[in-house]
């Protein structure tokens, strides 16, 4: 899919990198955008205002790449400071936004802009984020990347939120913005949500009988998703 938009599209077009809490999203934005820029693409970067990790004027990785970025605090104000030069907007920690950054993204694209996003995709609960969903159907390019669970060390898709080194309850507040002392990737096996028994639902699903564990069909599926 990389070399996707070496052949650009007639028009403006979205991007949207997503996936867990360490997966990468923030450094394949700034991968992304300082090839624009060797391709001597104007480019513009932005971040909500709400996110004060590591650096406030910087879109920053957790292997400690660094991109110039204004915050913003809503999609107006990235409209209006877009200027008319720019050819790619890149926007990072996007599930911060509210809704109208969907018709922001979309009528930038619209305008004949390349509209990176870089985002969570699900919350600390494992639930779709905000909007997410929204955005991730609008876009022409989506690419998903996968985190290392500190647990087990397989592929890693959840943000396990932890307070005082244990899992957050279910009925936490959604937003809450931290470093490596409030979040670990997980996998959907030891990603754990204690949730109260009356939001608990179980449906009439039968488990998975262990020789089927091995069956030619889950064999074949796990190679096809296993990490390369």
């Amino acid at each position: 899919m990389r070399g996707f938009y070496a052949q650009p599209f007639q028009s403006g077009w979205i991007e949207v990198v997503c996936g867990s809490m360490y997966c990468g999203k923030s450094e394949e934005l700034i991968r992304r955008v300082r090839r624009a820029e060797i391709a001597h693409q104007q480019v513009q970067a932005f971040k909500p205002i709400i996110d004060t990790r590591y650096y406030k004027e910087d879109i920053s990785s957790h292997t400690g790449l660094r991109y110039r970025a204004v915050r913003a605090e809503g999609a107006l104000e990235i409209c209006q400071m877009v200027g008319p030069d720019t050819q790619v907007v890149a926007i990072d920690e996007v599930q911060f936004f509210d809704v109208g950054i969907l018709d922001a993204v979309a009528q930038l694209a619209d305008s004949g802009r390349r509209v990176i996003c870089a985002g969570l995709d699900m919350d600390f609960r494992g639930r779709p984020f905000a909007i997410m969903p929204r955005l991730l159907a609008m876009a022409e390019l989506v690419e998903k990347l996968t985190a290392i669970c500190m647990v087990c060390g397989g592929p890693a898709t959840r943000s396990q939120r932890l307070i005082d080194g244990r899992p957050a309850k279910w009925d936490d507040p959604i937003v809450l913005i931290g470093a490596s002392d409030s979040y670990e990737p997980r996998c959907r096996l030891h990603h754990e949500v204690p949730m109260p028994p009356d939001r608990q639902l179980t449906l009439p699903i039968a488990p998975l009988e262990a020789a089927a564990i091995g069956s030619p069909i889950l064999t074949e599926t796990r190679a096809l998703g296993a990490p390369v």
